[in-house]
């Protein structure tokens, strides 16, 4: 009945909001992090990717887990898990020990967000009905980008950091709740077993290259042991392949990627979360740290980049109806791409308004590419095995987000500390600069306690050098991403919708 998948499709969608307010809830927290917890730019990429990481890495498999031995199950099991993992991250007092809460809160998000796209892809098979199911699912997607900076900033400007974890576990256990009373079971019966060396060897593809451009900016570019990361992450990834290849029961049906709509729609979602999540990493940190906003103010500032995600995510799948997902999803990047030169060409000082039109530009172009990428990505699969097709959608998504933390948080590190240490703040000793490199929170710490002045503009100036070459680096990739969209299907054909509107039932 329409109201029971409507009832699924509100248990889909607050799952799913869970996981995106622990995501932004950090963003905005981060310079919270650098200052009580003394964390480095290097450990905030880590508290953030951690997360973003063990999703990646696990969510391919916890797909098939799904589909194997239930889908409600594991979406009960992966909030009760998310719960209890978000509250130990609440008591953590490290940097470290934060990265293994975090690390722990991604390994349940992976077995929770392949869930929630299977379950409404199953309950609403027709595929018009499944575009507009999943624009609603992308649009909450928006709600909680914005809900998550804001009620971060209210709980940080009242509480300590750990609250922002602590708010997460209520939210989980309701929806758990709500999952055990609503939502139907469902399952693949022919689902095979985990495809335990495929999981390993990707999972250790991802790990290794993530971890390579994070720890590069300390070691160098150019430093044998960088160098040494990326050739052995090559050589995981082409092991990787083969294993699929030659697997059974392959984790990831390396196949499904010789179909070009498939992979441009794949190469699209990882593209537009690259930006988002590098564009967050870096902006709560300017509007915080730079412009000295809190965190409360921080929140209420972005939500006009995450207001725009939900409004691009409802009017996408009406475009695609009238145009096809081609032009659609191009536009969407391209605007993403226009964003970031915008940014790159901004001064220090540049004013709200301006700030609010490339916001506003940023969130049409993601919500105008996410939802109808991801419906082509789940459209290539039969519904039986909707949890590899929706975890897929998962993969490109957190790849594509702890991607944009690693390249442009690293690209942003590496400038951020050569541009430092060819200022003024090369006459201070040697344990200073080294201190005041770390990050853009302890390099203005370093210049009050020093004197203040010309060290200021020194951190100020090469803040703005490092946010302007991460932004030129997110306008190129998302730009090249919208060339290799135009492999998407083109307008819809009439006659492909009225086959698809026929029931089902009618016999062949």
């Amino acid at each position: 009945m329409a109201s029971n998948r409507y009832a699924v499709l509100t248990v889909a969608c607050l799952a799913t909001f869970a996981i995106n307010l622990d995501t932004n809830i950090v963003n905005v927290a981060l310079p919270s992090l650098s200052r009580e917890l003394g964390a480095s730019t290097r450990d905030l990429q880590w508290v953030v990717d951690a997360y973003n990481l063990a999703f990646a890495a696990l969510v391919l498999g916890a797909g098939s887990l799904g589909d194997r031995f239930g889908r409600r199950p594991a979406l009960i099991a992966g909030l009760l898990g998310f719960a209890i993992t978000s509250g130990l991250g609440a008591l953590c007092t490290t940097s470290g020990q934060l990265t293994a809460a975090r690390t722990a809160m991604g390994v349940f998000a992976a077995l929770i967000f392949p869930t929630t796209l299977s379950i409404i892809t199953n309950a609403f098979p027709d595929r018009r009905e499944r575009a507009r199911a999943i624009g609603v699912w992308g649009a909450v997607t928006g709600v909680a980008v914005a809900i998550g900076p804001v009620t971060g900033g209210l709980l940080l400007e009242h509480f300590w950091w750990g609250s922002v974890f602590v708010a997460l576990v209520p939210a989980a256990v309701v929806t758990a709740g709500l999952a055990a009373w609503l939502v139907p079971e469902s399952r693949d019966p022919a689902a095979p077993g985990i495809d335990v060396p495929g999981v390993i060897a990707g999972s250790a593809t991802i790990g290794l290259l993530v971890y390579t451009i994070i720890e590069a900016p300390h070691r160098g570019w150019d430093a044998p042991l960088t160098t040494a990361g990326f050739v052995a992450t090559a050589g995981l990834a082409a092991a990787f392949l083969v294993i699929e290849r030659r697997a059974a029961h392959p984790m990831l049906d390396v196949s499904v990627f010789a179909n070009r709509a498939f992979t441009a729609a794949s190469m699209s979602v990882t593209v537009a979360f690259f930006a988002l999540f590098g564009f967050i990493f870096l902006v709560t940190q300017y509007f915080q740290v730079v412009r000295g906003y809190g965190p409360l103010s921080t929140g209420v500032r972005i939500l006009p980049v995450a207001g725009t995600i939900a409004i691009g995510s409802a009017v996408g799948p009406l475009l695609v109806a009238r145009l096809g997902t081609r032009p659609v999803v191009m536009t969407g990047l391209t605007l993403l791409g226009g964003s970031f030169a915008w940014i790159a060409s901004s001064p220090l000082d540049e004013s709200y308004l301006l700030i609010v039109g490339q916001m506003v530009l940023m969130g049409l172009g993601l919500g105008l590419t996410q939802v109808p990428a991801t419906d082509s990505i789940l459209s290539v699969l039969p519904a039986a095995k909707a949890g590899v097709g929706s975890a897929i959608n998962d993969a490109t998504r957190e790849a594509g987000g702890t991607l944009g933390v690693a390249v442009v948080g690293s690209v942003y590190a590496s400038i951020f500390a050569n541009q430092l240490s060819d200022s003024s703040f090369a006459q201070l000793p040697a344990g200073l600069l080294a201190q005041a490199t770390s990050s853009v929170g302890a390099a203005l710490g370093v210049a009050e306690q020093a004197g203040g002045g010309p060290l200021v503009d020194a951190v100020h100036s090469s803040f703005l050098s490092a946010f302007h070459v991460g932004c030129i680096v997110g306008a190129a990739v998302c730009w090249a991403g919208a060339l290799a969209a135009s492999a998407l299907p083109g307008r819809p054909r009439r006659q492909v919708a009225e086959a698809e509107a026929t029931p089902r039932s009618v016999p062949a």
